[in-house]
């Protein structure tokens, strides 16, 4: 795992609670990432260290700027104080580039169409990508992105600059939920991005089979499309989800009891108590050890322990990625099931 200092050299406001932080690139090393993946920075807040991912905005080889879009979150700790705090000079600790909401070389040839389906902040990694598809390959890009009204609409302008710069490559569809659309607006639709306008903005496709899909937004929006796609046939391998919190069903949590648990971390062993519905990284965080994690969604590799004794059991979690070892497990995800669990973290 590498570290950077990176340097604000930009603040840049995108609506009025979405600011886009512009870190200058390092002099000697540049630090290299693909559109779509996410920068994680390191912030100390009132004595105590938060850790959180965000995704790019900027793309490689575009963008002069390391550039991660920023919403404020009622309540977020590190989303205020990355808008009430932040300045243009200061410094901050990032881990280097991480995730795998990636463009695949191997999946998508200039004959392809690439959708992509955002709602509110999602559009960070989308825009990423829309911008490295438009300057790199010669082929359809299609947005379809979901809003309150065009007050929120992240990227505004640019994204009306990219349809202006690109219109025979480049189709923007918006969704609104709070706003009455003319009926001179076909690009425009009131309401949300559901199963049956998906099928509808297929269906004017001339070639859906041939479409790869990216999709970065809340629950419900992912359903719908993937229900929209799976009646058009569309392969999985095709389409691309991008998580920001994991979702847990509660049927996975119905053994789950508080636990005492043994967590080593830095040649130190602590007794915690792990609550029925925390993970062992969210106990451990709650009780500020300091624990390596970035996604905390089951996307990286940072938080894996390895089970000295006991039983545990993943939730939100379908296939951990690869690199584990034998006897690993992400701490974001693991759930004690005894009161005998060691873990220790390498």
């Amino acid at each position: 795992m590498l570290k950077y200092t990176l340097k604000v050299e930009m603040l840049r406001k995108e609506t009025i609670d979405t600011i886009t932080i512009c870190f200058k690139q390092p002099s000697l090393k540049k630090i290299k990432y693909q559109p779509g993946q996410y920068l994680t920075l390191i912030f100390n807040i009132n004595g105590r260290r938060f850790i959180r991912p965000y995704s790019f905005s900027s793309s490689p080889g575009i963008d002069p700027y390391l550039e991660v879009t920023v919403k404020r979150v009622v309540g977020g700790v590190v989303s205020n104080h990355i808008f009430d705090k932040v300045n243009i000079g200061d410094l901050v600790e990032v881990i280097e580039p991480m995730g795998d909401f990636v463009i695949k070389e191997s999946i998508i040839t200039n004959n392809s169409h690439v959708f992509l389906w955002g709602a509110g902040s999602g559009i960070t990694p989308l825009f990423s990508i829309i911008k490295y598809l438009l300057h790199n390959y010669d082929l359809k890009v299609t947005l379809v992105y979901g809003n309150r009204n065009f007050d929120s609409v992240i990227f505004q302008d640019k994204l009306t600059d990219l349809a202006n710069q690109f219109p025979d490559t480049f189709s923007l569809w918006h969704f609104h939920t709070q706003l009455i659309v003319k009926e001179d607006c076909p690009n425009i639709i009131q309401g949300r991005i559901q199963t049956g306008e998906v099928l509808s903005i297929m269906n004017k496709a001339p070639n859906p089979a041939n479409s790869v899909h990216f999709i970065c937004g809340p629950t419900g929006l992912k359903e719908s499309i993937k229900k929209a796609l799976s009646i058009l046939n569309i392969p999985s391998v095709n389409v691309y989800t991008e998580d920001f919190e994991l979702v847990k069903d509660e049927k996975e949590l119905a053994e789950i009891i508080t636990r005492s648990i043994k967590i080593q971390s830095d040649g130190t062993c602590n007794t915690l108590e792990v609550i029925k519905g925390k993970s062992i990284l969210e106990a451990g965080l709650d009780a500020l050890i300091d624990l390596p994690y970035s996604c905390q969604v089951g996307n990286c590799l940072l938080c894996k322990g390895k089970l000295l004794n006991g039983k545990v059991k993943y939730a939100g979690l379908e296939t951990p990625p690869a690199g584990l070892q034998e006897g690993e497990y992400l701490l974001c995800c693991t759930y004690p099931l005894t009161d005998d669990v060691e873990v220790t973290i390498n």
